[in-house]
């Protein structure tokens, strides 16, 4: 006698399929940062994308809760998450960079192309999340690049030269912290990860004339998410 399992309720394939929609709405406010970018309205562009950053994050307990993998086999919301994510983290933070006019104007096409190219494969790489819960690579997180990046008022150049910079990490295979995922120190991470969002709100709301001591004080966070997964790519190295 062959067992088959009982049918999913319909009421917990909703919930499921509400947490995948919940996913998607990324791909809405990447649609409406775009429109705010052909406005030159940055500082809105930059709330839209701190709100799909606020979905990706939380995203993922609610498919856990909600057993989506189980409930819904014949979709594939990591797929989802990823596309979202290529937009929200990638395409649309260049784009607000190069319409902006913050690339230098001779080769600030080329140079959103590296970016996008490199993130590209960082995204489709077969390592791009280890089995330990790391990120391999930097894992683009170029929205928050552009935040500082709009907000430093550095030269052209010097923006490019981070740019181009960060691309070239995306191939170097070191492992990141996935915030929400490695457990080391995940406590610690979660709560200082709070405490630098809303210092990010903070400057976003205050653009485009940012404080330089908020911007400097922000950096905590970034210092110490560096720190951390560095200590922790030589130790997994040794063992």
């Amino acid at each position: 006698m062959v067992y088959s399992p009982a049918p999913t309720p319909p009421r917990l394939r909703l919930a499921g399929w509400a947490v995948h929609v919940y996913t998607a709405s990324g791909a809405v406010t990447a649609f409406l940062a775009v429109l705010a970018i052909i406005d030159g309205r940055y500082r809105a562009a930059f709330l839209w994308l701190m709100l799909a950053t606020a979905v990706d994050a939380t995203d993922g307990v609610l498919a856990r809760l909600a057993r989506v993998k189980e409930r819904i086999p014949e979709f594939d919301g990591a797929r989802l998450d990823d596309i979202v994510d290529y937009l929200t983290y990638v395409f649309v933070p260049i784009l607000l960079l190069y319409h902006a006019g913050l690339l230098p104007t001779a080769w600030g096409a080329a140079v959103a192309a590296v970016v996008l190219l490199s993130s590209a494969y960082g995204f489709a790489s077969a390592d791009a999340k280890s089995d330990d819960a790391f990120f391999t690579g930097f894992p683009s997180y170029w929205n928050v690049v552009a935040i500082y990046l709009y907000a430093a008022g550095l030269s052209r150049p010097a923006n490019a030269a981070i740019l181009l910079g960060l691309s070239v990490l995306i191939f170097v295979r070191i492992g990141y912290v996935y915030p929400s995922r490695t457990p080391v120190l995940r406590g610690l991470t979660t709560v200082l990860g709070v405490g630098w969002a809303a210092m990010v709100v903070a400057i976003v709301l205050a653009m485009p004339d940012v404080p330089m001591t908020w911007l400097l004080a922000s950096l905590f966070f970034p210092i110490y998410y560096t720190a951390l997964s560095l200590v922790l790519h030589s130790r997994r190295s040794r063992d």
